[in-house]
């Protein structure tokens, strides 16, 4: 058995659409209520059932790649189950979540839950180096793929317990459980370990590439972004969770990753991707020079996006769409996007304008999205349906991110 990304509708879709040199130059961005031929959405039956699909369909063809087919089943196994972590406040466990044959790679989700709250509100995401980096817990399992070496523990790109609870600011847990909120994440390698040529994780399940690469292959955000879905396939067999609520959140690339789950899963209630940049929360057409580029992003991680993504960076202006439309799909679930003040790599000003361009939708669909009419002032949330908040300092996944995640969701998931 192998994973074949719904290939038969998508190479129909995909013949019909242009290379990426054929074009027209869109300098502005680009309507996200007039399809691609022209024709104007004035109703939401329209949006539904035409430029939503289309749109999706755009962002798999030029950015992104094919969204993988969803897996016949999925089960998750409990590894170990604490009734009284967190003083006694939550219960903490860690699951194996199969979807495939034996050989297919799995994923650990690493979960928390309050006690006596529940089905609780859930935030659901990735991680960057391992469950066990955000839990001293010495039950929390290891990961044993590839894992860059830049985080605590790790050597000759393994993950080892020299690493336990040193990064537990990054998913404050405690924290997290302490509000009322359930808490559910897994180390973004149990899918697609972050670099490129190598035929491991859910790559190694694709047939073997002996045909020239049609340039809208599956890339390693959009498997991310499959990960968190079947995440959220085994949270909606949980009973200490209230599938109705649950928030998908993600820093920086994994952040990127939470706009892309958001955008193609109706099953996410708020979407909060934090200093997600170029590539997600920020616009590939601007002029800021201290802002990422499409050029520099598609040079530094090639992997990250499909192939015909690289023919934007010397004229972003040919995509089809920009970021708002990724907002757009989003709609009318409320979405957050956090900043730092330093971080203007990942273009706050930038991502400002993005939610305030995706607007149009969410009024076409009966609600106000963005309610700020200029950035707000530093530790200030603009918490309306399309939100936006900054903090000073740097790149950075904090408990004062954390906070406001959760400010956002006591409006939003209740």
């Amino acid at each position: 058995m192998r994973l074949l990304t719904l290939l038969g509708a998508a190479v129909a879709l995909a013949a019909d659409l242009p290379p990426p040199d054929k074009l027209p130059s869109v300098p502005g961005r680009p309507d996200p209520l007039v399809m691609l031929d022209g024709t104007k959405v004035t109703t939401k039956e329209q949006w539904e059932a035409k430029r939503k699909p289309e749109l999706r369909e755009l962002f798999q063809h030029y950015m992104y790649g094919r969204q993988p087919a969803k897996p016949e089943k999925v089960t998750g196994k409990v590894l170990f189950g604490d009734p009284a972590a967190f003083g006694g406040k939550g219960t903490l466990k860690e699951v194996e979540v199969t979807f495939g044959p034996p050989a297919w790679p799995k994923l650990y989700l690493l979960v928390a839950t309050p006690n006596g709250r529940t089905p609780a509100g859930c935030f659901v995401g990735a991680n960057f180096g391992g469950n066990h980096l955000l839990t001293a817990d010495e039950r929390v399992r290891i990961p044993t793929v590839w894992m860059p070496d830049r985080y605590p523990g790790v050597k000759e790109n393994k993950a080892t317990a020299a690493g336990r609870g040193k990064q537990t600011e990054t998913w404050p847990l405690a924290d997290i459980v302490g509000r009322g909120y359930a808490v559910a994440t897994f180390y973004c390698g149990d899918i697609q370990p972050d670099r490129p040529n190598v035929r491991e994780g859910m790559r190694a399940t694709l047939p073997d590439s002996d045909k020239p690469d049609l340039g809208d292959e599956t890339a390693t955000i959009m498997w991310w972004a499959w990960g968190v879905g079947r995440a959220v396939d085994y949270l909606l067999t949980d009973k200490a969770i209230d599938g109705k609520r649950l928030a998908v959140v993600g820093h920086s690339r994994l952040g990127k990753t939470a706009l892309v789950a958001g955008a193609f899963d109706d099953r996410i209630a708020v979407v909060i991707p934090s200093q997600a940049g170029c590539g997600g929360s920020g616009p590939s057409r601007h002029a800021d020079p201290k802002a990422e580029t499409v050029a520099v992003i598609n040079k530094a991680f090639p992997h990250w996006f499909c192939g015909h993504f690289t023919a934007f960076g010397a004229d972003p202006s040919k995509l089809p769409f920009d970021q708002h439309g990724m907002v757009a799909l989003c709609a009318p679930r409320p979405v957050l996007f956090p900043n730092a003040a330093a971080d203007l790599w990942a273009n706050p000003a930038g991502q400002f304008e993005v939610l305030k361009a995706a607007g149009p939708v969410y009024k076409l669909l009966g609600v106000e999205g963005l309610t700020a009419d200029a950035v707000p002032p530093v530790n200030t949330l603009a918490d309306g349906r399309l939100g936006y908040w900054v903090r000073p300092g740097q790149h950075a996944m904090t408990p004062a991110d954390w906070k406001t995640y959760m400010d956002f969701a006591d409006k939003w998931l209740k």
